[in-house]
């Protein structure tokens, strides 16, 4: 391999990371990585059955709450 297939490789791949570093500089500045809805999101498109189960169990523990009697 001679040096000019190296530094045209090495001058490829210089350029190909500058140009992804300045398009991930440019997705954080825009906001491309915020996600403030991620929970929202993940709730609201949860089953019908991991939604009541959720529920079942959240009335289990009011009804353990209210049953406990602290001496």
């Amino acid at each position: 391999m001679s040096n000019w297939v190296i530094a045209m490789m090495l001058g490829v791949s210089i350029f190909l990371g500058a140009l992804a570093l300045f398009a991930f500089l440019w997705a954080i500045k825009n906001g491309q990585f915020d996600d403030e809805e991620k929970f929202l999101n993940a709730a609201k498109f949860d089953g019908e059955d991991e939604l009541n189960d959720a529920l079942k169990q959240e009335q289990k523990k009011e009804a353990l709450k209210k049953n406990y009697k602290p001496e």
